[in-house]
């Protein structure tokens, strides 16, 4: 019996809808991350980038479990002495919820070209409308 391996050319992708509504940001981030990577079809291939496009919807309605919200950052540096700049997650689910998403996505991610090309294929909306109904988008079934 021998393995079929994808091939670059030969991939197929499709776009799938997760809803982030009352769920956990970190649930939803890993499913997203899995789909995007391709790991949940038959023919992956470590070495060939054979995810799909994801959309998730509802993003301002994910929750934080424990008590992320009040002891979690998200820090980012300029570069230059003192340019620490940090924001708690409680202001920045409020304010900025798809990069917070991102965010969760991204780190779950390779840090090759292979998790920057699959990172491309994600978009985040903080509401349940999303602009790419053309594309046919199949919901995702989280449970």
């Amino acid at each position: 019996m021998s393995t079929t391996l994808a091939k670059r050319e030969t991939v197929s992708r499709k776009w799938y809808v997760l809803d982030a509504k009352g769920r956990p940001l970190g649930r939803v981030a890993a499913q997203a991350a899995v789909i995007l990577r391709g790991k949940h079809k038959p023919d992956f291939t470590p070495n060939v980038d054979c995810g799909d496009f994801v959309i998730i919807v509802n993003a301002a309605e994910a929750v934080l479990t424990g008590d992320k919200l009040r002891q979690k950052y998200y820090r980012r540096h300029s570069g230059w002495v003192g340019g620490l700049k940090e924001v708690q997650y409680k202001k920045l689910m409020e304010t900025r919820p798809e990069l917070a998403m991102r965010l969760a996505v991204t780190g779950m991610l390779a840090k090759n070209s292979i998790g920057r090309e699959s990172a491309r294929r994600l978009r985040v909306f903080k509401d349940s409308e999303h602009i790419h109904a053309a594309q046919k988008p199949t919901a995702w079934n989280m449970d």
